[in-house]
């Protein structure tokens, strides 16, 4: 059974060790598993990468811009 893994995270660099060091890596290594780590930034609309906005309609938090 092959599995494909795609992590969308706004910080690619704290998954490379989890990946690397877990039976994650024997899959990997035996060809059973692809995992791709995906920087959500690297689809921000705007100059400054920014992948939150505030809420809709006020209120506390943050949201993820679609």
């Amino acid at each position: 059974m092959y599995v494909n893994i795609d992590v969308l995270t706004l910080f690619p660099e704290q998954f490379s060790g989890v990946f690397e060091h877990s039976i994650i890596k024997r899959a990997r290594d035996k060809f059973l598993a692809e995992i791709k780590i995906h920087n959500l930034r690297d689809w921000a609309a705007d100059k400054y990468k920014s992948v939150d906005d505030r809420p809709y309609g006020g209120g506390a938090g943050m949201i993820l811009r679609g």
